[in-house]
């Protein structure tokens, strides 16, 4: 089943298509940053209608970020069975990439998410400001793998 649809987005994406990764129901199709947009439009067209997820994932030693829009269909049965990962690499000094708002308003809060734990702007985005944490708490890119978690405990001895 997951092959079919990755041939389905293969022919669609065409020669965008960097790298296809299969596991655990997902499906991960990577294309270059400039792609993405895109990429995220003819995703759309073909029936994926609303992302479920925005995550990154920080590789320190590679020096690199992925961003992974997970997205599904509500509209489309055949489409809802299926989660497909749109993601890219950037390097980890990245400040800005593409957002995906306007392709997917659904993308609002998960780009935020992402901006405030590890400190990449979504460009175009409407309302890039952190989105749980204070400024000052955002700015240390908390979610990075580099971060240091003070200890600040309640029991003192």
């Amino acid at each position: 089943m997951a092959s079919e649809i990755i041939e389905r987005i293969k022919a669609v994406l065409g020669d965008m298509v960097e790298s296809v990764e299969e596991g655990k129901g997902v499906v991960h199709i990577f294309v270059p940053v400039d792609k993405v947009v895109e990429a995220a439009k003819k995703l759309k067209e073909m029936g994926f209608d609303h992302v479920k997820d925005v995550t990154a994932i920080d590789y320190p030693k590679e020096n690199t970020i992925k961003i992974i829009y997970h997205v599904s269909s509500y509209g489309d049965l055949e489409l809802s069975k299926h989660i497909v990962g749109l993601g890219y690499s950037v390097p980890r000094d990245t400040v800005k990439v593409p957002s995906l708002y306007y392709v997917w308003t659904s993308a609002d809060f998960q780009e935020r998410e992402v901006y405030e734990g590890f400190g990449i702007l979504f460009e175009g985005h409407p309302d890039m400001r952190p989105l749980l944490l204070s400024p000052p708490v955002a700015e240390q890119r908390p979610l990075r793998k580099d971060f240091v978690v003070k200890e600040d405990s309640i029991f003192r001895q």
